[in-house]
Order: C-alpha cells, then sequence, then structure tokens
C-alpha cells in the first residue's frame, strides 16, 4: 500500500514537470500560426474592437479558421486599457514587443490627436505595411494615413470626417457615402456598428465568401443587413 501510494506521487510529480505543449494534442497545439493584431489604447471607442473581436472570435472557432489566432495589442506600455465608454480590457502584448502580425487592425477614439503624434505607434503600424490584412475603423484611418499605408489607395473613415481626412492626407483617395472600402489588402471602415460589416468583409478576405456568410449567420448579423 505504502508503495502503491509513493509511485503515485511520484507519477503525478512528473507529470506536472511535463511541459504543457507535450500534453496538448498536436491538432489543437499547432493549430493557431497566423495572428491578427488589435491594436488598443485609452479612450478606444468600444465597437471598433469588440465588433472585429465577435466576428472573427467566433470565426476562429471554426475548422475552417483554425489557424488565426487573435491577440490585443496595447499602443502602451502598459497592458490595461479602457475604452472610451468604460470597457476595461487587458492586452497580451503591446508596440514594444518585437513582434510581427499577419493581420492589423486599427481602432479610434474621439481625440486622434495623442496618437498621431505617437512615433512609436505610427511606426508600429508603418512595421505591418505587408501584412496579409490591414483594417481601420472610423478615424483609426487617420493611422493608417499618417503611417503612409493609405497613399495612392482609396479609403474611408467616419461619416462626416471624409473631409478632413482628405485635407490631412492629400495622397488618400478618400471616398465619401460609403460604409466600408476595400483596396487590394486594405479594408477602412466608418466604425460603429459598420465595424461588424467590415469585420465581415475582413474575413470573406482571409477565407472565402461562403464562410463570412456562414459566421453573419451564426451571430444573427444577417437579421440585420446582407449588404456586407
Amino acid at each position: 500500500m505504502k508503495f502503491s501510494f509513493i509511485k503515485t506521487v511520484f507519477l503525478l510529480t512528473a507529470l506536472l514537470l511535463i511541459p504543457l505543449s507535450l500534453l496538448t494534442p498536436p491538432s489543437q497545439a499547432q493549430a493557431a500560426n497566423k495572428i491578427i493584431g488589435i491594436i488598443v489604447f485609452d479612450g478606444f471607442l468600444t465597437g471598433d474592437v469588440t465588433g472585429p473581436i465577435e466576428v472573427l472570435g467566433a470565426a476562429k472557432n471554426q475548422p475552417e479558421f483554425k489557424d488565426y489566432k487573435i491577440t490585443l495589442i496595447s499602443a502602451h506600455k502598459k497592458l490595461k486599457v479602457v475604452s472610451e465608454e468604460g470597457l476595461p480590457l487587458l492586452a497580451e502584448k503591446t508596440i514594444y514587443d518585437s513582434m510581427k502580425y499577419d493581420v492589423l487592425i486599427v481602432p479610434s477614439a474621439y481625440e486622434m490627436k495623442p496618437f498621431l503624434e505617437d512615433k512609436k505607434l505610427i511606426e508600429f503600424i508603418k512595421t505591418h505595411k505587408n501584412a496579409s490584412a490591414i483594417a481601420s475603423n472610423c478615424s483609426g484611418a487617420h493611422l493608417l494615413a499618417e503611417a503612409g499605408i493609405l497613399n495612392g489607395k482609396k479609403a474611408t473613415t467616419w461619416a462626416g470626417g471624409e473631409k478632413d481626412l482628405q485635407k490631412n492626407y492629400p495622397q488618400v483617395k478618400v471616398q465619401t457615402n460609403i460604409n466600408y472600402v476595400v483596396d487590394g489588402n486594405i479594408i477602412t471602415s466608418n466604425g460603429g456598428p459598420v465595424s461588424y460589416q467590415a469585420a465581415l468583409k475582413l474575413l470573406e478576405m482571409l477565407s472565402s465568401k461562403s464562410f463570412a456568410e456562414k459566421i453573419s449567420s451564426s451571430i444573427q448579423f444577417d437579421r440585420i443587413s446582407k449588404t456586407y
């Protein structure tokens, strides 16, 4: 009895020392190898972030999108950020970490000046100009423009802010009266509720139209609109 007890303790201890990755089935441990990075900062507009998270979060739980993982990236040195509407979020990474992302999503804030003047943030965005896809919601387009990513590209911003975007960044081909604009690997949108439409279009770009429609149905977005 005593020997059996000691043997059991030994085996349990050995198991605890085994790296978790070795205990995880290969299909799960190696599933996510593409990372979608969503930038967050104090004062971000909630819907610009939660919309893409709901759409892409629902997608990554499906076999068709199992290669993707979503990571929040703080634009500050701290991980915790709070949205304009008071939603606290805890990021996994910051722009000060040396990481590259396959997909980058940029939100907005009511006061964009501090972020447009943040050289580290702009440089971080600039280094992702060759990502598989880049997206912005609302006035997040100004951050992409400041990084030079929208030069010569068609783009939009929040409804009513198109003239300012065109004035400040004359090299951008600003589009008006449209919910979102796709130009190559870049998608820009009005933000707010339209963030869902844009996220579904982004999903289509990364997968297929039929899969995006499947996710739209699963989150019941198609009950509102099928214009994406």
